[in-house]
C-alpha cells in the first residue's frame, strides 16, 4: 500500500507500477521474470519475452520480501542499480531502463547480511531512504480506514453494496492482535464478503478469534 501510495504521488504515476513477491518466485524463474529472456535461451524459451524491469520502464517496481532473492538475481540487481542497464537471459545486448525500486522485507535484513544471504553491497544501494512501517497493532488509528478501504473494494469487484461496520465490529477490530498485519484484514474483509450476506459486517460475521481477541493482550 505504501509503495503504490508513493507512486501515485510522484511524477511517474502515469506509468507502471509492477509488483513482484520474490517469495513466490523459484530461483530458476526469478532472473528471467525481472530481466526477461532471449528465444532459446534456455529448454521452455521459445520466444523472447520482456522482463519486469522492461515492462515497468519510467514506472515503478516493488520488490516485495527482496532477501528472499537469490544471490545470482542480486547480482544484476545491483547492476541495474547503479548502471540502470541489464541483459534478458541470454542475450548480448544492455537494455537502459529509468526504474523506481522500492523493496521490502519483514525479515531481519543485518542478520541475513551476516549468515551470507544478503549482499551487503546491495542492502546500501538500496538504502537510499528507508521506510520504517510499524505492525498495524502499534497503528490502530489506521485499521478502521484500511477496513473500510478494503470494503469499497470489493464491494467494487463483487458487485456488492455493503455500508461498513457497525461499532461492534470496529471495536472488535480496535482490540484484535493482527499478527498478520494488513494482509489479515484484507484478506479477513474477502473471506466475510465471499461467506456472508448483509447490509453491514457486525460481529456475528465475525470469526471467533476476532470477536475473542481480548486473549491476545493484555
Amino acid at each position: 500500500l505504501v509503495a503504490k501510495a508513493i507512486h501515485r504521488k510522484s511524477d511517474r504515476h502515469d506509468k507502471a507500477f509492477i509488483a513482484v513477491n520474490c517469495t513466490a518466485l523459484p530461483e530458476n524463474l526469478l532472473e528471467s521474470e525481472l530481466f526477461g529472456h532471449q528465444k532459446g535461451a534456455f529448454t521452455d524459451a521459445k520466444e523472447t519475452k520482456k522482463g519486469l524491469f522492461e515492462i515497468a520502464d519510467g514506472g515503478t517496481i516493488f520488490l516485495d520480501e527482496v532477501v528472499d532473492m537469490d544471490v545470482r538475481s542480486q547480482s544484476k540487481l545491483l547492476r541495474v542499480l547503479e548502471e540502470r542497464d541489464f541483459r534478458r537471459v541470454g542475450s548480448t545486448m544492455d537494455i537502459k531502463v529509468d526504474v523506481r525500486v522500492i523493496a521490502a522485507t519483514n525479515q531481519d535484513i543485518e542478520e541475513a547480511i551476516e549468515n551470507g544471504k544478503f549482499r551487503d553491497d546491495l542492502y546500501f544501494r538500496l538504502k537510499v531512504l528507508p521506510i520504517h512501517l510499524p505492525p498495524l497493532r502499534e497503528r490502530r488509528e489506521d485499521i478502521i480506514p484500511l477496513a473500510e478501504s478494503f470494503i469499497t473494494d470489493y464491494n467494487r469487484k463483487l458487485g456488492k453494496k455493503v455500508a461498513g461496520l457497525t461499532p461492534g465490529a470496529k471495536g472488535a477490530f480496535l482490540s484484535y492482535y493482527w499478527p498478520g498485519n494488513i494482509r489479515e484484514l484484507r484478506n479477513l474483509i474477502e473471506r466475510i464478503f465471499i461467506l456472508e450476506n448483509f447490509e453491514e459486517i457486525d460481529l456475528e460475521n465475525l470469526p471467533s478469534e476476532i470477536i475473542t481477541s481480548k486473549a491476545y493482550h493484555a
